[in-house]
């Protein structure tokens, strides 16, 4: 699979959506693993890091998932293929500040996606549209499944799975589920949301987890540490969280409606009419007037067919597909924001 054609076709999950009020985007487990006998990737040598990667990504690329899918050493792309990635949550940050010793493989449907040697010897990874963490657990322990019979897993029977970082001791899962929560925020209910997830071990992030900040009301939310819980003991207190969540946001949704009809309707037009007739938009202030427009259709106040042109339209204006898309042989500060306005007028006049 070339890195074009995995352009070209972004998965379902990134454009589509499932959920009937497109309150929850996506749903996504991550796994961490390593080897026996093998120094974690922060202290290994090159040598070391060029043998792991060997001896995993020849054992991965056979598994039945990932057969005919896109493979690429981080040394291979350059810094804008890689921050395509980022932006499509195929491979995290960390990964892509990384080069030698270091890889991705990602499944045709680009729904899995194993990273070599970033923070672990192996992340795996898998995420589905909706709140469907029990689907996506079920298909990534089904990958983890196929590795363990090949390669040499560190395991400690009292510890679990060892991992470079203690918070990911025990089964080494992150269950993540990406969500849109502007109801919630308008009515200055986040703060309790907040210090509701803490008291569960789960924790509240922005767009593109652990230090980012939550633009256009997308927020990340995952459990916080893993030893001493079972994946299916994460993977059912986090769908109850973020179902219980998802049902506090349409409530906040209908509430705002109903005592502010006026108000949410006339932000949600402005918005559009803004984001349709704008010559210059910022990334923040974009991502904020989306927010609006989505939350507007899933209330019946925008076509609810925009959906789809909205979730594209926050994929396109990221940065790296900012400069792909952009006619321009040069995106700078400078142009950055009228190209930004052009596309975003270009993709909702399809709506």
């Amino acid at each position: 699979m070339l890195f074009d054609d995995l352009l070209n076709n972004p998965a379902k999950w990134m454009v589509e959506s499932k959920d009937e009020h497109d309150i929850v985007l996506t749903s996504r487990i991550r796994l961490a693993r390593n080897l026996t006998a093998t120094p974690f990737p922060g202290w290994a040598t090159r040598q070391q890091r060029a043998d792991t990667l060997a001896l995993t990504s020849a054992e991965a690329r056979q598994l039945p998932a990932m057969k005919g899918g896109y493979y690429a050493e981080l040394s291979e792309l350059n810094q804008q293929q890689k921050q395509l990635l980022v932006e499509r949550h195929l491979i995290s940050r960390e990964l892509a500040a990384r080069s030698e010793g270091c890889a991705v493989l990602i499944s045709r449907n680009q729904n899995a996606s194993i990273l070599f040697n970033e923070e672990d010897h192996l992340r795996l990874q898998y995420i589905l549209p909706g709140i469907q963490l029990k689907k996506a657990w079920n298909a990534v322990s089904r990958i983890d499944s196929g590795l363990e019979e090949k390669l040499p897993y560190a395991y400690n029977t009292r510890l679990g799975y060892l991992t470079a970082c203690p918070t990911n001791l025990g089964t080494g899962m992150r269950a993540s589920v990406m969500m849109h929560l502007p109801g919630l925020v308008i009515s200055e209910q986040m703060q309790q949301v907040v210090q509701a997830a803490v008291q569960l071990n789960i924790t509240v992030r922005g767009l593109y987890g652990e230090g980012t900040e939550a633009t256009g009301n997308l927020f990340q939310i995952s459990n916080q540490s893993t030893l001493g819980d079972s994946e299916e003991q994460i993977v059912e207190r986090m769908t109850r969280f973020t179902s219980d969540l998802a049902h506090q946001e349409w409530n906040a949704r209908r509430k705002l409606l109903q005592s502010a009809s006026l108000q949410v309707k006339d932000r949600v037009s402005r918005a559009y009419g803004l984001l349709t007739n704008a010559t210059l938009l910022s990334t923040q202030e974009a991502l904020g007037l989306l927010s609006f427009l989505r939350m507007g259709a899933s209330l019946d106040i925008f076509s609810h067919q925009a959906l789809k042109h909205v979730n594209k339209t926050i994929l396109n204006i990221q940065p790296a597909h900012l400069a792909r898309l952009s006619t321009t042989e040069q995106t700078t500060s400078e142009n950055r924001d009228q190209i930004r306005a052009d596309i975003i007028r270009k993709e909702l006049s399809g709506s």
